[in-house]
């Protein structure tokens, strides 16, 4: 059954927002580092503590609003073609993230954005 495994919002002000959620709630903020997009890890748990790590970019008018929880799937192509068929909008099309694997961002019929990644270290 897929469940969430990742979170992730936008934000205009990345150093800001970082030091927010550090000062506020205690994650730990790294900047990933990727040449194709700003992009910042976010740990939200510990070995005693565990807890859905998520990231944050900078907003854009390509981002969907709003908290973004990402599901793990078997197969992004699958649960696309069940997304469209029970209603749903694919939003960005299925894509690779280097070393994690397939991701794609749907919304529900309510408009709520939602991920799918299927995970796939060899994806490039």
């Amino acid at each position: 059954m897929p469940r969430p495994v990742h979170f992730e919002f936008t934000v205009n002000d990345p150093d800001r927002a970082a030091a927010f959620f550090r000062d506020t709630v205690g994650w730990r903020i790294e900047k990933w580092d990727n040449p194709q997009q700003d992009y910042w890890l976010l740990t939200t748990g510990s070995e005693d503590s565990p807890g859905i790590n998520g990231g944050m970019s900078r907003r854009s008018e390509q981002s969907p609003p709003g908290t973004t929880v990402t599901l793990d799937v078997p197969s992004v192509d699958e649960t696309i073609a069940k997304v469209a068929a029970a209603g749903g909008t694919v939003i960005l099309p299925k894509m690779a993230v280097p070393g994690v694997g397939r991701l794609a961002y749907f919304t529900d019929p309510d408009g709520n954005a939602f991920g799918l990644m299927q995970a796939d270290e060899s994806a490039a």
